[in-house]
């Protein structure tokens, strides 16, 4: 007996998935039978629909609310869907797009429609996956213009650093005790340990500079 398949997906796992489940279910897909993901639709290697593809079977429905939650690469897209309707022949419903509906119109017209549709379809899921990260990136560039940071902020050196360290290198502290009485975890004191072991290395090899003649 063929099985109906449900498949989601949202981008991050802070986005809610609610819409989708809801349309899934008014469709009458069982809970048991939808699968989800919560990444990026750049590709099809996610674990959720990874694992709905390998249970699919001939004759077996796949219903997704749109198309670009099945996925936002065009060629992708496209070989995904070739490869479960035609090397698993197993149905898609596009629930957003009805001209996506394989179980409808197999004739070659009715066929050749429903590959324009998906072609336009999944090129303008990429182009928006594109533009999404165009806008992103514009953003990020116009917020450091404005000096907005991005990342971690800067490691602070504590200004009794020298002398934790001097008292370390005279074996008067354990690095243990340096990094408790600084406050600083055993990475941070290192990597401070190296950048100034490397400034007093460079501060000696500076040329002393010339004494003014009498």
């Amino acid at each position: 007996m063929s099985i109906i398949y449900g498949y989601m997906r949202v981008s991050s796992i802070d986005q809610n998935e609610d819409r989708q489940l809801i349309e899934l279910r008014k469709f009458g897909v069982a809970d048991e039978n939808i699968y989800m993901d919560k990444m990026s639709g750049k590709d099809f290697n996610r674990p959720g629909y990874q694992k709905l593809r390998r249970k699919c079977r001939p004759g077996d429905l796949l219903v997704v609310k749109s198309l670009d939650r099945l996925g936002r690469n065009y060629n992708d897209i496209i070989a995904e869907w070739g490869f479960l309707t035609k090397k698993k022949q197993v149905d898609i419903l596009i629930l957003d797009m009805p001209l996506l509906d394989t179980r409808r119109d197999r004739d070659l017209i009715g066929t050749l429609i429903s590959d324009i549709v998906l072609q336009l379809l999944s090129y303008v899921a990429q182009v928006e996956r594109e533009n999404i990260r165009q806008r992103q990136a514009e953003g990020i560039a116009a917020a450091k213009s404005r000096g907005v940071r991005f990342g971690r902020p800067p490691l602070q050196v504590p200004p009794q650093f020298p002398d934790y360290y001097r008292l370390w290198k005279m074996k008067k502290f354990k690095p243990a005790d340096a990094m408790q009485h600084l406050g600083l975890t055993a990475s941070q004191f290192y990597w401070m340990k190296r950048n100034y072991e490397n400034s007093l290395m460079h501060s000696s090899m500076e040329p002393e500079s010339p004494e003014a003649e009498p």
